[in-house]
């Protein structure tokens, strides 16, 4: 799996994290071994920019992802997972910051990252959260794929609760 984490955004982060639970989510998912994924890691005046010019929406956000070949989890039937370039995610951590010390299971900016990086992961590979059956199917995945790494971890006590939008 080649994932590449560019933290522009001039803040700290647990890179090595982000690099880990994304690889982790792919790995969960059945996503080809060597299919590419690439994390950007921006400030909040790029992400408002992001933000505006893909969502027509102001302000900046928490994660956006940008697919590339539309690669999707194999079937319980197939053979062999297709490999290919999933896309970027783009991650702020200024908004995540923000989220984690609102959340109602309050949490740090970087596990805030780490549940943001498994979702821009199931964007990527065709989830979404518009209806309430598609929001309860991915934030479940979601909450399964970060419970799944922190155990693998070792770390202890709930999972960060889902606070993207």
């Amino acid at each position: 799996m080649s994932i590449d984490v560019n933290n522009e955004s001039g803040t700290e982060v647990d890179e090595q994290a982000i690099l880990d639970i994304a690889r982790h989510a792919l790995a969960r998912m059945r996503i080809h071994p060597l299919s590419e994924l690439s994390v950007i890691v921006v400030d909040a005046d790029a992400m408002e920019q992001l933000h505006r010019q893909w969502m027509d929406l102001p302000g900046p956000t928490d994660v956006m992802s940008f697919p590339m070949d539309e690669l999707r989890p194999p079937g319980k039937d197939d053979d062999e997972p297709p490999q290919g370039l999933l896309g970027d995610i783009v991650l702020c951590p200024e908004v995540a910051a923000k989220q984690g010390a609102e959340a109602a299971t309050r949490h740090s900016m970087d596990e805030e990252l780490q549940l943001l990086t498994v979702h821009g992961v199931l964007h990527l590979l065709g989830y979404d959260h518009e209806e309430p059956d598609e929001k309860a199917e991915m934030f479940g995945l979601q909450a399964a794929i970060v419970d799944g790494w922190r155990a693998e971890k070792g770390m202890t006590g709930p999972s960060p609760a889902p606070t993207v939008s």
